[in-house]
């Protein structure tokens, strides 16, 4: 919404970029000063935080390309672009001019209120009349005739981001977000989040004209990387190590879940490196739907052995003598 602010406020001053400067350039340049503004960086320094909220008010504007427009036509029309001078005579059309065409704002006459239009005695607000002097019409149109009316407008939707624990992401969690334009807003992450995934909360966004409803807000989520297990879709991945006896003669053998808990699978004899065991209904649940839990395994060579051991693998090496395991592998690499 226009206000009073946006004549006397220089909003690209206040973030520092060009008035030719691109989005992109807009958003970098607010991210690095939100953080480093911030509340939670600066605590007890007013300075800071008042700083926070005027960078976060520019960035409001000039991160939506409509209010961007109407903000540089209003900074133009004061600062040289459309000159209005002081009336009288020999002058140019002068504020008091332009708003008394509106039925106020001549000596005597009713002041004009810079705020959102259509609210109090009927009169237009300040995007009324800007919107009739720059071709559009804003939420009170219909005087003078100019433009079709457009009704109530909606919230517009704010993007967000946030980081958040491999469990939190599988079982769903709650996060609570600070804007300076929201505020505090408490999000509802589902269960089954994938990393870089946007989730849209309806009505969590910015404020619409009264009787219109709220925009929403776009969350993107990063996931933090689990220290045992990994995702595929939404199957869990986990390496299991198993000893060679394990692999050679088979075992069962007990594999850890993401809960804490654990659960016992058989490793069949002869299972080879890199085998997937599959535990059903273990892995990540999205709606009516469970993945599984796939384990592979990894056969541990000993680094150290005993005599004992020593002894026992010279003897099944003698047992194996004129056993290639790589020959296969030769004839496939000739064909």
């Amino acid at each position: 919404m226009a206000s009073q602010d946006w004549f006397e406020k220089d909003f690209y001053a206040i973030l520092g970029v060009p008035h030719d400067a691109d989005a992109a350039t807009i958003k970098k340049t607010y991210r690095k000063l939100a953080r480093t503004m911030h509340p939670d960086h600066n605590v007890g320094d007013t300075r800071a935080e008042e700083r926070f909220k005027e960078i976060g008010e520019a960035y409001a504007v000039l991160s939506d390309p409509e209010q961007r427009k109407e903000y540089d036509a209003i900074r133009a029309m004061s600062h040289g672009g459309a000159r209005f001078t002081a009336g009288g005579p020999g002058g140019g059309a002068g504020f008091e001019d332009i708003f008394s065409a509106f039925g106020s704002g001549a000596p005597g006459g009713q002041r004009v209120r810079f705020g959102p239009g259509g609210a109090g005695a009927g009169q237009p607000g300040l995007e009324d009349i800007l919107g009739q002097m720059f071709g559009g019409a804003g939420p009170g149109a219909g005087y003078g005739g100019f433009g079709a009316p457009t009704g109530p407008r909606a919230g517009q939707d704010v993007a967000a981001s946030t980081r958040i624990g491999f469990r939190d992401a599988v079982e769903g969690s709650t996060v609570t977000l600070t804007s300076p334009d929201l505020g505090r807003v408490t999000a509802r992450i589902p269960p089954g989040v994938k990393d870089g995934q946007k989730i849209r909360l309806r009505g969590k966004g910015r404020q619409g004209d009264p009787g219109a409803p709220a925009g929403d807000l776009i969350l993107t989520v990063t996931v933090d990387k689990h220290p045992v297990f990994g995702r595929d879709g939404d199957n869990l991945t986990v390496d299991l190590p198993v000893t060679f006896a394990e692999a050679a003669l088979g075992a069962t053998v007990a594999v850890p879940t993401l809960d804490g808990s654990s659960v016992k699978v058989k490793v069949a004899p002869g299972t080879p490196s890199g085998r997937v065991l599959r535990l059903k209904g273990r892995g990540v649940r999205r709606g009516d739907t469970t993945g599984d839990l796939l384990a592979k395994i990894q056969v541990v060579v000993p680094q150290r052995l005993t005599d004992e051991a020593r002894e026992a693998i010279e003897k099944m090496a003698a047992a194996e003598q004129g056993h290639d395991p790589r020959a296969d592998l030769f004839e496939r690499a000739k064909a």
